[in-house]
């Protein structure tokens, strides 16, 4: 699935918010007549978007998986949408079946703000250093603890898996790309906030790593704003059959 998470305050089920599985939902039950509780692959925080979320679902109404895509897209709002359709064998869990997620950031790096960018998008008016961003972030590659890059009031284990962690530059925008087994509430965002420091010249490379590697929880910041953020895509080690594809 993909979304625009502007007006929504999150992925995961509100009663007294809209959210990306509550309007999932709501067009099952208008489609199917069933009462059916999507999982979701990955969280995604209220203002974040995605392109490459899954969602997974049993129903008794049987369809061709194209059939699924045309007719949630009808039932769904403007600003969601089902890219692709699959029948799997039952069980097939969406979340704990992934190897790895990615996500990506959105920096507008220009003097001047962009309308078409405002919800995709935070604003760094002053040029940024991607190169020392760059090397910056290359040493949270690989098994470690993340503890200053989760919230300070965050109780789990912080160690995960990085797989990736590049920024790069495409004309007025700045990427930073994560993809990680799992990841921590706020790490992509802590992550992104702290770049930038080192991309001002405000905050050394050595410094940045010193932090990254100290064991303080929540020392990483600030929080980027949600509006950056998107989901890109999940992977799994079998899935899916590419003949499948629609």
């Amino acid at each position: 699935m993909e979304y625009d998470g502007t007006r929504y305050h999150g992925s995961q089920l509100q009663s007294d918010a809209p959210t990306i599985q509550g309007e999932t939902e709501s067009a099952l039950h208008k489609l199917t007549g069933e009462r059916i509780r999507v999982s979701m692959a990955s969280r995604t925080d209220a203002g974040v978007h995605a392109k490459g979320q899954v969602v997974g679902f049993k129903a008794k109404a049987s369809f061709p998986p194209k059939t699924w895509v045309e007719a949630m897209n009808h039932y769904l709002p403007k600003d969601i949408s089902v890219r692709e359709a699959y029948e799997v064998e039952d069980p097939f869990d969406v979340r704990r079946r992934a190897s790895s997620r990615e996500y990506r950031y959105h920096i507008l790096n220009r003097h001047t703000p962009s309308p078409l960018w405002r919800h995709f998008s935070e604003s760094v008016p002053q040029p940024l250093d991607v190169e020392a961003m760059n090397t910056a972030c290359a040493v949270l590659v690989g098994e470690r603890d993340f503890a200053p890059f989760a919230p300070a009031t965050y109780t789990r284990s912080t160690r995960r898996r990085l797989l990736r962690a590049e920024v790069n530059r495409r004309r007025d925008l700045v990427l930073f790309d994560m993809e990680a087994t799992s990841f921590l509430p706020h790490q992509v965002r802590n992550t992104v906030g702290e770049l930038v420091k080192v991309g001002l010249h405000k905050m050394s490379i050595e410094s940045f790593q010193e932090k990254a590697g100290s064991g303080k929880a929540g020392t990483m910041g600030p929080t980027a704003p949600a509006r950056g953020l998107c989901l890109m895509n999940i992977n799994y080690p079998d899935f899916p059959p590419s003949e499948e594809i629609l």
